[in-house]
């Protein structure tokens, strides 16, 4: 399992992420240390990027919003999510895309 997600006993996933706000466009760039690096289009204003962060994640894995909460990293950009309702593999294969 990589270092950047974790699955909890009971189904919740974890995903440690490092923001890029401000860029071009929304995707995924990759490792960044131990976390998974995206870069979102979404300025880091009013909480704008955070927002974006959400609706990318939860529209990547097939779930509604609700699904994805934000743990902690609100005005960091090292921040910590929480899935519910999908499944470690599918979480996994977000570093491949």
């Amino acid at each position: 399992m990589s270092d950047w997600f974790r699955q909890s006993a009971d189904g919740r996933l974890t995903l440690t992420l490092h923001i890029q706000p401000g860029a071009k466009k929304t995707e995924f760039a990759g490792l960044h240390g131990e976390a998974l690096k995206i870069r979102l289009a979404a300025p880091p204003v009013d909480g704008k990027a955070n927002e974006a962060l959400l609706r990318f994640i939860a529209e990547v894995l097939h779930l509604p919003k609700s699904a994805v909460t934000l743990k902690s990293g609100q005005t960091s950009r090292h921040k910590v999510l929480e899935v519910n309702g999908t499944t470690a593999d599918a979480v996994a294969a977000l570093s491949r895309i």
